[in-house]
């Protein structure tokens, strides 16, 4: 081999020894995090700690009490009489005593480890669902629902069971195994070592066992998210599934993610149990040598009977924190995958936030200003969306923005309630910087009725006044006939407690869209953003409707983005965007005398027969 090979294979080592430093620093550095949240219920742990020393200590003294018992009776055997029942009373009732004790303190240890996990598990699900809500629309936008379910509830649950399934069986099988050897080595040197002679190879092999769980449970979390992303599209769009009748292609599709998930726990089952076998196999085979040299010496007279009762009943408490050691390494390894990926999710940065010496939004004049509007979605290089916007749109003025569709319109009214943020330029309101105002009084003063028309499973009432909940009767009463909604709405058999389904799919396509309506007219915004949200609504309600938003905007500013030219031609002025550059812009007469884009446009809708 040459020195260059010999190189590389040096090289490829060491970068493979610093990719398992880092992971097992990640991993220890998530362990402790998850440490440090269960400490912060220091009662909980006392108690939980405390019952867990407390069983161990009792477990311990009953092969103590046992061996002595033993060679107490085997004493009062030979001595004959009934004095041999009697010195059988006390040990009895002695270890039966002790034995409901360390059952008692068995029982408080699991409730207490158990409060613990819950404790910490409700935390997590607050901080979890607050991180959710505050999450930019960049990081919805490329982040599946479905992959943030399994986190929320998957991983949760891995981080929630740490408790009662690691920390607290460290202590357990550190105490039982170790006050045990001591225990044992103080009696019988010889026969302590042997019996203990199974730990080393169950130390080597439940290190290697939890690197190869931790890989696997990642993998498996990984496949579960897909699953759930696949069965909550089908739900979603189950409507679309039984119109086109594939059933069977769904069924198809989600048997191959259940069966990539199944080979995956499979593979879990396949080195748990392996490890664990061989574990216990260890074990007994020291059982088997402790039997034959203890045996040995007790014909040699080395040793009595009670002394090796007490190494067997040693052994045999062993045995269970032994079996545990593979339960405890595949609870490390779950913890340190699922909190990997839970964190990794908490500690996601928020880039939509307010600015450290943010303000409240004041407004007087109410004049809106785009001056060099640039931007470009995040993650998506050498794609500019909008391009050097500058537009003004005062009190009182509706501006009016159509174009061709993936022009950037929908991106305009993103912006101004900053569900993303300019890369270019700046966006004011009354000469304040909206970056440098407060969201909460940003997204009070501007509102935007969105193409998606979502409902919530809950009463009419609810839905128009999700903006304001406290909000009177008559106060929602007014904004459902400002949507001409109010007459459809008191028909309805219990009125505006009317529950609505899932989506809002017990609603055709235009009731839908005039509650978002309705909703939006309940804040009284200073801006308010219509992005094409009446294509579901048919030329007559949205001619009413039309109307009422003319009344409705004396007060504001207000933006409508549509592709009807019938639903803007009344506008202020009408701003024409393509490929994220203002092309034209002027009135609906101003824009039809210029014989340009918009010109071509209202031809192919008043008059479609010419063009063909």
């Amino acid at each position: 081999m040459n020195s260059d090979a010999v190189g590389s294979a040096t090289n490829a080592l060491n970068s493979l020894t610093h990719v398992e430093a880092a992971r097992w620093g990640r991993d220890l550095s998530t362990l402790l995090r998850i440490t440090r949240m269960n400490f912060r219920h220091p009662w909980q742990v006392a108690f939980a700690m405390g019952s867990t020393i407390m069983a161990a200590i009792l477990q311990l003294l009953i092969p103590q009490l046992l061996g002595r018992a033993v060679d107490q009776a085997q004493t009062a055997i030979g001595g004959g009489g009934s004095a041999a029942g009697q010195a059988l009373w006390t040990p009895a009732l002695l270890l039966l005593a002790v034995s409901a004790l360390r059952g008692l303190f068995t029982m408080a240890q699991n409730y207490f480890a158990e409060a613990v996990g819950h404790h910490v598990a409700y935390e997590l699900r607050l901080a979890y669902y607050d991180k959710i809500q505050r999450l930019s629309f960049s990081f919805h936008d490329r982040v599946h629902s479905g992959d943030l379910i399994t986190i929320g509830m998957l991983d949760l649950q891995g981080v929630r069971m740490y408790f009662s399934t690691a920390l607290v069986r460290v202590v357990l099988l550190t105490m039982l195994i170790g006050i045990g050897a001591y225990m044992m080595i103080s009696i019988d040197l010889m026969l302590g070592l042997v019996a203990l002679s199974f730990v080393p190879f169950v130390a080597w092999r439940s290190s290697t066992t939890q690197l190869r769980l931790r890989a696997t449970w990642l993998d498996l979390y990984e496949r579960l998210s897909v699953l759930s992303r696949v069965m909550k599209e089908n739900l979603a769009g189950i409507r679309v599934v039984r119109a086109f009748a594939a059933q069977s292609y769904e069924m198809l599709k989600f048997d191959r993610a259940s069966k990539t998930a199944l080979g995956l726990a499979n593979d879990l089952v396949d080195i748990y149990v392996p490890s664990t076998s061989a574990m216990t196999l260890s074990f007994f085979f020291a059982m088997g040598l402790v039997l034959w040299i203890g045996g040995n010496k007790l014909i040699a007279g080395e040793i009595s009977v009670g002394t090796m009762a007490t190494f067997l009943t040693f052994m045999t408490i062993l045995q269970m924190p032994v079996r545990q050691i593979g339960l405890m390494v595949n609870a490390f390894a779950r913890a340190s995958s699922c909190g990997s990926r839970l964190f990794g999710l908490l500690d996601q940065e928020i880039t939509i936030r307010d600015a450290l010496e943010a303000r409240p939004l004041e407004i007087s004049d109410g004049t809106l200003r785009f001056h060099n509007v640039s931007f470009a979605y995040p993650n998506v290089e050498n794609r500019a969306i909008l391009k050097n916007l500058s537009f003004e749109a005062r009190r009182g003025e509706t501006i009016a923005i159509v174009g061709p569709q993936g022009s950037g319109k929908s991106t305009m009214a993103h912006l101004i309630p900053r569900f993303y943020d300019v890369t270019g330029g700046a966006i004011t309101l009354d000469g304040q910087d909206i970056r440098n105002v407060t969201l909460e009084s940003l997204r009070k003063a501007v509102a935007v009725v969105q193409q998606d028309a979502f409902l919530f499973t809950t009463t009419i009432e609810n839905n128009i006044a999700y903006g304001d909940p406290w909000a009177k009767r008559q106060r929602i009463e007014r904004a459902g006939e400002f949507a001409q909604l109010h007459n459809y709405i008191l028909g309805l058999p219990a009125g505006y407690e009317t529950v609505v389904g899932e989506r809002g799919v017990s609603l055709s396509g235009g009731q839908r869209q005039r509650l978002t309506i309705a909703r939006t007219m309940m804040l009284r915004p200073s801006v308010v953003v219509f992005d094409d949200s009446m294509a579901a609504i048919d030329a007559g309600t949205e001619q009413r409707i039309r109307a009422a938003t003319r009344r409705f905007a004396k007060d504001r500013v207000t933006i409508i983005i549509a592709h009807r030219l019938s639903a803007l031609m009344h506008a202020d002025q009408i701003l024409f965007v393509d490929n994220g550059e203002i092309v034209e812009r002027g009135t609906h007469e101003e824009l039809l005398a210029k014989r340009g884009r918009y010109r071509t446009l209202y031809d192919l809708q008043t008059r479609p027969g010419d063009s063909i």
